[in-house]
C-alpha cells in the first residue's frame, strides 16, 4: 500500500484517466484529476464515492506541479505548457498502462504499428478467449487497462498499444510484443521526423528478455532496418509472405515454425478480406501459439472472427451497392490497404483534417479502383488539388450528402467505400462518430429504397 503522501495528478478524466484515479485511490495515493474540458456526470458522481478530488475546465498549476507523479492522457502532447513545466522538475510524466502494469501479474500481449492494431488485438483476444483462457482487451480498445487491473478478473491482457502510450512508458513489459508496420503518421508530434515516431514505436519492446516474444513485420523495410535495436535476448519471431518467415503462407495455408510450436491452418478459415488482413492474421496466429494454443485450436476459432467495427467494416447493400465503412483508415497508408482490397467499381468517400499526407502514393490505386472521388470535410482543397485532374470529385461538409451523392453515382455492383485518409475532428467527436454517421445514412438509403418499393 503506497502512502497517502504520495500524490498523484491524473491528466483527463476519459476512461483511461478514470481507470488510473481508481486504481491509484485504491492503492492509498492521494489523487487529483483534472480535465481542461468537462467531466461527466457519471464520472463525477463516481469520483466522488471515492473521494477523489477533480477540476474541470482548467489545470490548478500549483495543485498538479506538487505532484510525486503525473498520469496524463495519450492525447495530451508533452509540449503542453503543464507538461513541460513539470518535466522541467524533474515529476515523472507516466501513462496509465505504465501505472497499470506496477499492480499486475498477468501476462500480456501488446501490439503496436501504424495500421491494423485493432483487428490484430480484437483477433488475438477472440482466439484466446474461445480457447477458454481468462483474456481481457485494454489500452486503445476495451475498458482502461488500469481499471481491469484493479478488477483483477484476467490471466492475459491483449493491449493496442499507441506510440503516444509508449511515449509514457519506462517499465512497462509485454510478455509477447507484436510490431506490424511502421509508416509515417502522427508526425506532428514527433517535430516531423519519422525518426522520433520509429523510435517510439521500438520502445515497446525496451524491457523484454529472454523468456519473452517478439513479433515482427520480416516484409517492412522500416522494421527490418531497426530490429537490431530489439533486445537481443528476447525471442524474435517474423511473419512475412515470404516462405522463410518464421510465419508464412504455404500454399492454402497459414504455417508458423516457432521452434517449439509449429502448425498450419487453413487460409478458407480467415473470413477477412485482404492482403493485409493476411497479415495481420499471421501475426495473431504468432501471438496465440506463443501463448500456448494449439494449431486445430486456433483454426476451429479464426473461421468465427469477422473484424472490427469501422474497420472494412460490410454494413449494407442498397440496390446492388455495398457500403463499407473503413472510418479508422486515418492515414495514407491504411487507406492503400482499403482501396487494394476491392475488385469492384469503388465510389471513393475521403476527408476530414489532413495530418500532412502525401496523397501521391494513393494515385495509382485510385486511378485503377475508383469511378468518383468525395471530399467530406471543412477544407477538401488538398484532397481535390491531389486527384481533380485522374477522376471526378466533388466536396461536401456533412455526411448524409455526401453519402446521398455517393449513391447516385454508384451503379448496381460498385462498392461505397468511406476510408478518410484524414483525421475525424473537424465534423465528428472521432472516428467512430464518423463511422456511425456513415451508417445510419447508410440505413437511411436502405430504408427509402423500402419505402419506393412498397410504393411500386
Amino acid at each position: 500500500m503506497q502512502s497517502s503522501r504520495q500524490h498523484i495528478s491524473i491528466l483527463g478524466a476519459g476512461e483511461s484517466g478514470t481507470g488510473a484515479a481508481l486504481l491509484a485511490a485504491a492503492k492509498g495515493y492521494a489523487v487529483f484529476v483534472s480535465d481542461m474540458g468537462s467531466i461527466d456526470a457519471e464520472r463525477k458522481s463516481l469520483f466522488q464515492a471515492k473521494n477523489i478530488r477533480f477540476e474541470e475546465g482548467k489545470h490548478s498549476e500549483e495543485e498538479i506541479l506538487s505532484s510525486t507523479e503525473i498520469i496524463k492522457s495519450p492525447g495530451i502532447p508533452e509540449t503542453v505548457p503543464i507538461i513541460k513545466k513539470a518535466l522541467e522538475r524533474n515529476i515523472p510524466v507516466i501513462d496509465e498502462l505504465e501505472f497499470g502494469f506496477r499492480y499486475t501479474k498477468a501476462k500480456i500481449i501488446a501490439i503496436t504499428g501504424t495500421n491494423g492494431k485493432t483487428t490484430t488485438t480484437l483477433l488475438i483476444a477472440h482466439l484466446l478467449k474461445q480457447n477458454g483462457i481468462k483474456a481481457a482487451l485494454a489500452g486503445n480498445i476495451g475498458k482502461s487497462f488500469a481499471a481491469q487491473v484493479l478488477e483483477n478478473t484476467a490471466d492475459w491482457y491483449v493491449v493496442e498499444v499507441s506510440s503516444f502510450q509508449i511515449d509514457g512508458m519506462l517499465h512497462f513489459r509485454p510478455n509477447i510484443g507484436v510490431l506490424l508496420n511502421i509508416t509515417p503518421d502522427h508526425l506532428d508530434r514527433y517535430d516531423y521526423k519519422m525518426e522520433g515516431y520509429i523510435n517510439s514505436k521500438l520502445k515497446l519492446f525496451a524491457n523484454m528478455n529472454m523468456k519473452d516474444t517478439i513479433i515482427f513485420n520480416g516484409e517492412d523495410p522500416v522494421i527490418m532496418n531497426g530490429r537490431n535495436r530489439f533486445p537481443k535476448n528476447a525471442m524474435k519471431v517474423n511473419f512475412a509472405m515470404q516462405h522463410t518467415a518464421n510465419i508464412t503462407i504455404n500454399g492454402d495455408y497459414f504455417s508458423y515454425d516457432l521452434g517449439a510450436q509449429k502448425g498450419s491452418i487453413p487460409l478458407a478459415n480467415l473470413l477477412l478480406k485482404g492482403q493485409h488482413n493476411a497479415m495481420n492474421a499471421m501475426a495473431a496466429i504468432g501471438a496465440v501459439a506463443a501463448a500456448g494454443v494449439s494449431a486445430e485450436q486456433i483454426a476451429e476459432h479464426l473461421s468465427t472472427f469477422v473484424g472490427a467495427k469501422h474497420r472494412l467494416e460490410y454494413i449494407a447493400e442498397v440496390a446492388g451497392v455495398k457500403y463499407i465503412n473503413d472510418s479508422k483508415a486515418t492515414n495514407t497508408n491504411a487507406v492503400e490497404f482499403a482501396l487494394d482490397a476491392f475488385t469492384t467499381p469503388l465510389i471513393w468517400i475521403a476527408g476530414g483534417i489532413d495530418k500532412g499526407n502525401d496523397y501521391a502514393t494513393l494515385r495509382t490505386l485510385a486511378k485503377k479502383h475508383v469511378k468518383q472521388l468525395i471530399c467530406l470535410g471543412k477544407d477538401n482543397s488538398k484532397l481535390v488539388d491531389a486527384f481533380e485532374d485522374l477522376l471526378p470529385v466533388n466536396s461536401f461538409d456533412n455526411m448524409e450528402a455526401a453519402v446521398t451523392a455517393a449513391s447516385k453515382v454508384a451503379e448496381s455492383g460498385d462498392t461505397v467505400l468511406l476510408s478518410p485518409a484524414c483525421s475525424s475532428f473537424d465534423l465528428f467527436k472521432n472516428y467512430e462518430h464518423r463511422g456511425d454517421a456513415f451508417r445510419l445514412a447508410v440505413q437511411g438509403l436502405a430504408e427509402n429504397e423500402l419505402n419506393v418499393k412498397r410504393h411500386d
